[in-house]
């Protein structure tokens, strides 16, 4: 391996802002937030919207009610269309 072109892997506390969730997890990301573990140790921090403890895939809570406001406005908008053709 050649020296020096590899990010430093150190450890990093992402923080899961949706679900106030925090994880301890080994990553190259690099960032000047720092915060201390519960450990006692100072670490960097990171936030993130979605996680694991949060998305809908790993959680099997789906979000349906932004789907309907979708199909609803849809239909207001396209529904009262007919397919007919005038065959001249």
């Amino acid at each position: 391996m050649k020296a020096n072109i590899h990010p430093d892997y150190r450890t990093v506390i992402f923080h899961d802002t949706s679900e106030d969730t925090y994880f301890l997890i080994g990553s190259t990301l690099q960032t000047s937030q720092t915060m201390v573990w519960k450990d006692g140790i100072e670490y960097p921090y990171q936030t993130i919207d979605v996680s694991s403890a949060s998305h809908p895939f790993y959680t099997g809570k789906q979000r349906s009610a932004e789907l309907e406001g979708r199909v609803h406005n849809f239909k207001r908008r396209f529904g009262s269309r007919s397919a007919k053709r005038s065959s001249k």
